[in-house]
């Protein structure tokens, strides 16, 4: 596993806090769906941005998004309601990058209750939309070491998933 923190040269290695984002997103009227909760594609939205704000942060290039997992929606989001949404790396490959999103809804008193979590895969991309290499991502904890493990575990799982056709 270490050959995977080495960085060349060229592409210097980052830690996951290099890239890490917090957004806050009020919800308002235009948000919700018929039932007066947030629109899971609202959600999507945002964890998509911030996805590739996070991406973009640690590959100083433009990105584009490949993979979306699954999503579950474990809490409602309600009218006034704030929407807290922090995205950090958790794997790269070699042109690739995973994007963890936790998103939560924060009470008035900070509180907070978890929404939704999403892996996103995103593409670096060079100056004519191709794919290109990332740097390669220093985990420093127990936690970024372990989010690195299940990461190569999810990527295997989506080439399985693309080989098959499922």
């Amino acid at each position: 596993m270490k050959k995977d923190y080495l960085a060349t040269p060229e592409l210097p290695a980052k830690r996951v806090s290099d890239s890490e984002i917090e957004q806050v997103q009020p919800v308002f009227k235009a948000h919700l769906n018929s039932q007066n909760r947030l629109f899971g594609g609202q959600l999507v939205a945002w964890i998509d941005i911030v996805a590739g704000a996070v991406a973009r942060r640690h590959c100083n290039r433009n990105v584009t998004t490949a993979v979306i997992d699954s999503l579950q929606f474990k809490e409602p989001v309600f009218p006034d309601d704030v929407v807290v949404l922090y995205g950090r790396m958790t794997y790269v490959g070699k042109t690739s990058m995973e994007v963890r999103v936790d998103s939560y809804v924060e009470a008035l008193d900070g509180n907070r209750k978890l929404v939704n979590t999403a892996y996103l895969v995103l593409v670096a991309l060079d100056e004519n939309g191709k794919p290109t290499p990332v740097p390669r991502l220093i985990c420093e904890t127990p936690a970024e070491k372990a989010e690195w493990e299940a990461g190569e575990k999810r990527r295997q799982l989506r080439e399985k998933r693309r080989s098959e056709m499922f």
